[in-house]
């Protein structure tokens, strides 16, 4: 039959505590022994503490030989000491405890030969050997951690496993080189993680706050700049990344045969957004291209629709979008083809809706099955196909913001071309004092004229 660890360990706990009890006992009864009249004249004795030394004078021949026997004591109770894990653990201060202890705890004997009254020798004696025990049961707890600390120094295993990194720096036209450090024996070395081909997918993976953004996509962000990318940036915590992109941008145009435009978009201070068209007429060529913009705005309204994608209701929601989306295109060149005026399309009565998207020759085949439910009195069976769409994109209409960015583009979302028109960066960071307080005060105009696209010179300006 065996017993767990934790009652071994909680055994030996006791014993240890037993031991050091038992120096501190022997120390004691060292006090007794030779400050005795100080002890009377404090009535401190008794009749069996008088007997109990008689029988154990052999312990008190000598000062020292007492206080060496409590001090193996002492020694023992600490071989099994942990205590905590510090890194501040020094051998300087181990020596500095056990050296002042030793003086005072050995050296005191010198006290007993004084002349004076037999309290007050005997209380000095007593305080000045205490402090001494005391320093020694410090210094040696500390010297048994640090021992035990140096011993299981690499429980794991580390500095076995540990390896040579690359510390060469390796770069390329398309490389993110990020800076590291590693521990290899004991030493920390700098090392360079060289990403040569950053196009075969990247993943960046860490909970909040472990340092993604500070050590992997601020790098890619000022790297790739610098060596004349375009780049899409989604900046969640705006405008940490945007400011780190801006900047860099102004500092790098060297790298760039044609200056590229910056450009913001942001749903919370229309003062610093510009307008950006999803549904771009230039970027739709086919009725193809309207049936993916559809169903990338119903299936990011309706998460649920991803999987059920192919069930009639769904189908019948994103064809029905698709053909308000493709007669947009169709009707005047696309001057209206915008999310804003989808939105607003869609909410028509069916009996002014119908004829309306009819004109189009090309919507007619994805309109006609609702024409049918509707010119049959299939009142339920229609509402299910169109409410769906509709109940979903009623939801942002009643967003002025999502509206007035969505409803012109001041930029394309053709951000590889690399014949863009040149533009200048601005003299002055987007995110300015001044130049906020100016644009601020401009913005509660555009709110009402929203519904026109009208926007003040000081908002136009590019960011």
């Amino acid at each position: 039959m065996t017993t767990s660890t934790g009652e071994h360990e909680m055994g030996l706990k006791k014993i240890l505590d037993f031991t050091r009890l038992g120096a501190i006992i022997i120390l004691i009864l060292h006090f007794n022994y030779y400050c005795y009249g100080a002890f009377e004249q404090w009535q401190l004795t008794t009749t069996i503490s008088d007997r109990f030394l008689v029988n154990l004078a052999g312990l008190f021949k000598t000062p020292l030989h007492s206080k060496l026997i409590a001090l193996l004591l002492l020694i023992i109770s600490m071989l099994g000491t942990k205590g905590k894990k510090s890194e501040k653990i020094s051998p300087r201060s181990i020596v500095i405890f056990l050296i002042s202890g030793s003086t005072l705890y050995f050296f005191t004997a010198l006290i007993l030969d004084l002349n004076g009254p037999a309290a007050t020798i005997a209380s000095i004696y007593i305080s000045v050997t205490s402090l001494g025990f005391i320093l020694l049961l410090t210094g040696g707890t500390i010297l048994s951690r640090y021992i035990r600390l140096r011993l299981n120094r690499d429980i794991f295993n580390e500095l076995n496993e540990s390896f040579p990194q690359e510390e060469r720096l390796l770069q390329n036209e398309y490389s993110i080189n990020l800076p590291a450090e590693y521990n290899y024996q004991g030493k920390i070395k700098r090392s360079w993680i060289n990403i040569i081909n950053p196009f075969r997918s990247l993943l960046v993976v860490g909970t909040p706050g472990s340092g993604k953004s500070y050590f992997v996509i601020q790098h890619i962000i000022r790297q790739h700049i610098k060596k004349g990318f375009s780049m899409l940036i989604y900046d969640f915590k705006y405008d940490d990344l945007t400011k780190i992109a801006y900047n860099t941008l102004r500092k790098s145009q060297r790298a760039y045969k044609q200056l590229p435009q910056f450009y913001v978009i942001n749903f919370d201070d229309l003062s610093l957004s510009h307008r950006c068209n999803p549904l771009h007429p230039e970027s739709m060529k086919d009725i193809t291209d309207a049936t993916e913009s559809a169903r990338a705005i119903l299936l990011g309204l309706n998460r649920e629709w991803i999987s059920k994608q192919g069930d009639f209701f769904v189908e019948s929601s994103i064809n029905f979008l698709t053909a308000v989306i493709w007669f947009l295109k169709k009707y005047q060149d696309g001057r209206f083809c915008t999310l804003p005026h989808a939105i607003e399309l869609i909410q028509l009565e069916y009996k002014r809706l119908f004829p309306v998207l009819c004109s189009e020759t090309e919507v007619q085949v994805l309109i006609n099955p609702f024409i049918s439910a509707f010119e049959n009195n299939a009142v339920e069976q229609l509402e299910g196909q169109v409410a769906s769409a509709k109940i979903g994109l009623a939801r942002l209409s009643s967003s002025p913001q999502l509206y007035w960015i969505l409803s012109k583009s001041d930029f394309t979302l053709d951000i590889n071309n690399p014949h863009a028109q040149d533009c200048r960066l601005p003299r002055q960071q987007p995110t300015k004092t001044k130049h906020l307080r100016r644009r601020t005060l401009t913005i509660h105009h555009t709110r009402h004229q929203t519904r026109q696209q009208k926007r003040p010179a000081q908002v136009q300006s590019r960011l």
